[in-house]
């Protein structure tokens, strides 16, 4: 038979922080994404808004043709400027600014104008992974269905 054995100490009342123990903090540091107002002045953001308008139009479709979660990680001189999350695989579809709120299936870290030449169809996906272009992490064959729908998007 097992027998638990509490090895915690004992706390007494006076054992609490003595005067002048708390270290005061420093300000709090300033967050990886920018501010909602700052989010125009990227060349991407206008398509991510109107892809995240498709989606709500035609997502449910999507969500049945592709079942997946991707995180899209905009980089500018190898730092992460934006972060969007594109979810078909839950409800009617989602698409939303930041990281990915359940675990994304595939995860895309993009270049910002790599990715303006993906989503515009001057640049092939495929031999843009190969050359190096865009680094992808996660299922990386889900990026498959990624690329129909921004050629639905495309279409409209």
């Amino acid at each position: 038979m097992w027998k638990r054995i509490d090895h915690q100490p004992k706390i007494k009342a006076v054992d609490g922080p003595q005067a002048g123990q708390f270290k005061e903090l420093g300000a709090a540091r300033e967050p990886a994404m920018p501010h909602p107002l700052e989010l125009s002045e990227f060349q991407s953001f206008p398509v991510f808004e109107d892809i995240s308008h498709h989606i709500k139009e035609v997502g449910a479709q999507l969500v049945k043709k592709v079942n997946a979660i991707f995180q899209l990680d905009i980089t500018k001189e190898g730092k992460t400027i934006l972060q969007w999350t594109i979810d078909l695989k839950n409800g009617s579809g989602d698409m939303y600014p930041g990281s990915a709120s359940l675990p994304a299936d595939t995860v895309f870290t993009i270049p910002e104008p790599v990715f303006m030449e993906l989503v515009l169809g001057k640049m092939n996906p495929q031999k843009a992974f190969l050359a190096g272009k865009f680094k992808v992490s996660g299922k990386v064959l889900l990026g498959q269905k990624l690329e129909r729908v921004f050629k639905d998007w495309a279409k409209f």
